[in-house]
């Protein structure tokens, strides 16, 4: 995924050995890239895309699910979180395949992109599995949602060998259950959205459950003049320019978080926090100032739970 990994076990059960662990989590993160990973040209996702049949296309319970979890986001945020809309990252110069010295597409380019691109135009069928392109040039990239699947696959193996004591990190994706290796809940920072610069800007202690941030403050660029977001809108097919620099979701699926982080950062601050309150997340916004002065942030009643003092 292009990406790398951190994971922390604080006590396991006995007859369980670090090489257990590792190979526990070497199986979960084969499994995803061999199925979601579009870094690897012979993964199944990569197949599926190089396909033209507009035919129900097999495909595994691994794809399937991801696209389901997919798609249960972008109904319940009108689109803002969709897993067709890679060509048009690609055409803004975002991405792992863009080239980044193009020039900005024109409307005429866009307009043709986009033909292919909604979440409208993927059909899923759960028995037996399979995907269904509406337009054959449709691809899929589920590069928003794959890291927090990995994460949950690699708790979920730990909780069957009977691990109560874990943190798993993998792209900035993080879950959590039990103590840490100090004896109390693990504590995880949320990033001051400050390009070039890390320092925490709030502190959240979770067991149990999944933080995920999305933000605009690294991956940008600069064109004539202008800063150019990478997080684009589906549903116009731009990059988003409100004020909006940063959403942390916690939720207790590191997929839904990562999910959900993405649609809420597309959304902007109002749209998004009404789309937060009506869906019942815990989530954290913070805004750039119109000038000077601090980050505006605003969160969701849910969000205060895991919210600890920031020492």
């Amino acid at each position: 995924m292009g990406t790398t990994y951190d994971v922390t076990v604080t006590n396991s059960p006995d007859g369980i050995r670090r090489s257990d662990l590792e190979s526990t989590i070497d199986a979960a993160l084969a499994d995803i890239n061999r199925h979601l990973s579009t870094y690897d040209p012979s993964s199944e996702i990569s197949r599926f895309n190089l396909n033209p049949s507009t035919d129900w296309i097999p495909v595994s319970a691994v794809l399937l699910d991801a696209v389901m979890q997919s798609a249960q986001v972008s109904l319940a945020t009108d689109g803002a979180f969709d897993i067709t809309v890679g060509p048009i990252v690609k055409a803004w110069g975002f991405g792992s395949a863009a080239d980044v010295a193009a020039e900005p597409p024109d409307n005429e380019q866009i307009e043709r992109l986009r033909a292919a691109v909604g979440h409208d135009k993927l059909e899923v069928r759960i028995d037996p599995p399979a995907l269904r392109k509406i337009v054959p040039a449709v691809q899929i990239d589920v590069d928003g949602i794959a890291p927090g699947i990995a994460v949950d696959r690699i708790a979920e193996r730990f909780e069957a060998l009977g691990i109560r004591d874990y943190l798993v990190e993998l792209g900035g994706e993080v879950r959590a259950r039990g103590l840490s290796p100090s004896g109390r809940g693990w504590r995880v920072a949320v990033e001051a959205p400050v390009a070039g610069e890390r320092r925490p800007f709030a502190l959240l202690e979770l067991d149990g459950f999944a933080v995920s941030t999305s933000g605009d403050y690294r991956d940008y660029r600069e064109t004539a003049g202008r800063r150019v977001s990478h997080t684009i809108d589906p549903r116009t097919a731009a990059p988003v320019t409100h004020r909006l620099t940063s959403v942390t979701v916690v939720h207790a699926s590191a997929a839904m978080a990562d999910a959900y982080s993405t649609a809420l950062m597309v959304l902007g601050p109002d749209e998004g926090m009404a789309a937060a309150r009506r869906l019942g997340l815990a989530a954290l916004f913070i805004e750039r100032p119109q000038g000077e002065g601090p980050f505006i942030e605003s969160q969701t009643p849910g969000f205060a739970r895991f919210r600890r003092p920031l020492l």
